[in-house]
């Protein structure tokens, strides 16, 4: 095997290794945040009728959640309920804004 090749194979490794590290630390960099997404942009897991990205029905439906930085979920700016509650996301499923 040339010198060239052995370069190129272990510059492909390392450059995979790095890839690799580099999308876990981007995973752990996100967290689920339960009641902040509009009708329809939920990540996944939007309670029973719904399969799974896209099917939440009501904004802010307290079950459906969206990936945010860790960290700013409580830190979300959401308009008041309708009865002037304050709304806000959580890092649990929560009892509000759930569809008819």
């Amino acid at each position: 095997m040339s010198t060239t090749i052995k370069t190129f194979a272990i510059a492909s490794a390392v450059a995979t290794a790095v890839s690799g590290l580099a999308q876990t630390a981007n995973a752990q960099a996100n967290e689920k945040c339960y009641g902040v997404s509009l009708a329809g942009e939920n990540d996944c897991a939007a309670g029973p009728g719904t399969t799974c990205a896209g099917t939440s029905t009501v904004d802010y439906q307290g079950n459906a959640w969206t990936l945010v930085p860790a960290g700013t979920c409580s830190e979300i700016e959401l308009p008041t309920m309708a009865d002037g509650s304050e709304r806000a996301g959580s890092l649990e499923e929560l009892d509000r804004d759930l569809p008819a």
